[in-house]
C-alpha cells in the first residue's frame, strides 16, 4: 500500500531491531526498512535512529524555447567531471547540454551545498549559461522559458549507499547515487533485492557498505 504525504517522525525498536515506523497518529509495522529518500536519506536515517551522512547538493537547469536541430547531441565540457568529482561545497558549474524531443534545450549544469534552500540564484544561472554558449554559441540569443532546480544525495566518497545497516537490524539504505539515481535505479533495485533475499549479488558491493567512514563518520 503507497501512503503519500507521510512523514517519518520516529521508529518502534525492539531488541536492537526496527519492528515499524512511527508517523503522525500511529505505528506502521515493518519487518523491513529501506531508507531510499534520497537527499532526505540522512535527515530520515536520523529520526530512525541510525544516521548517514547523505547531504543535499543542489543544481539547477535551464530550458529553451524550441529551437529544433540546434542541438543534435547531449555534450559536456571537461569542467563537469571535476564538478562531480569534487567535495567542496561551494558553487560548481559546467556545461551539460542536450535537446529534447519537442526541440528545447537543456543547459545545466551546477552543484552546490546549500541544505535544503531551494532558490533559484540568478548568478548561478548566469554561469552554467555563459559555459553553454563556449560550446554552442548560436545559444547566445536563446530564449529562456524557464529554469528549475533540485536536490542530489551526496556523499564525501561519491559512492552509493546500499545495504543493511549494521548499527539497527532490519533496515536498509539505498541512497547517496548523487545525479545518477534515475539512471541507476534499475540495478540498484535488482542488487537491493539480491542481498534482502540472501542471493550472489550481481556485482560487487563491498564499496558501498553503511559502515564505511565517509557514510557513518
Amino acid at each position: 500500500r503507497l501512503r503519500a504525504d507521510t512523514e517519518v517522525i520516529g521508529a518502534r525498536v525492539e531488541g536492537g531491531r526496527l519492528t515499524g515506523i512511527r508517523v503522525p497518529g500511529e505505528v506502521l509495522d515493518a519487518d523491513v526498512v529501506v531508507n531510499a529518500a534520497g537527499p532526505w536519506a540522512g535527515e530520515v536515517s536520523a529520526r530512525l535512529g541510525a544516521p548517514v551522512a547523505v547531504r543535499p547538493r543542489r543544481g539547477e537547469v535551464l530550458v529553451t524555447t524550441p529551437m529544433p536541430g540546434v542541438v543534435r547531441h547531449k555534450v559536456y565540457d571537461a569542467d563537469y567531471v571535476g564538478a562531480v568529482g569534487t567535495g567542496s561545497g561551494d558553487l560548481q558549474t559546467s556545461a551539460v547540454v542536450e535537446s529534447t524531443r519537442g526541440g528545447t534545450v537543456l543547459i545545466g549544469s551546477s552543484r552546490r551545498r546549500v541544505g535544503f534552500d531551494d532558490a533559484i540564484r540568478p548568478e548561478v544561472l548566469g554561469a552554467i549559461a555563459a559555459k553553454a554558449v563556449r560550446l554552442f554559441p548560436a545559444l547566445a540569443d536563446a530564449a529562456v522559458m524557464r529554469a528549475y532546480g533540485g536536490f542530489r544525495p551526496y556523499v564525501d566518497d561519491h559512492l552509493p549507499v546500499l545495504g543493511e545497516d549494521p548499527r539497527l537490524g532490519n533496515l536498509w539504505h539505498a541512497t547517496g547515487h548523487e545525479g545518477a539515481g534515475i539512471g541507476l535505479s534499475v540495478g540498484t533495485a535488482r542488487l537491493l533485492r539480491e542481498l534482502l533475499t540472501g542471493d550472489e549479488p550481481s556485482m560487487p558491493v563491498e564499496e558501498f557498505t553503511v559502515d564505511r567512514p565517509a557514510v557513518v563518520a
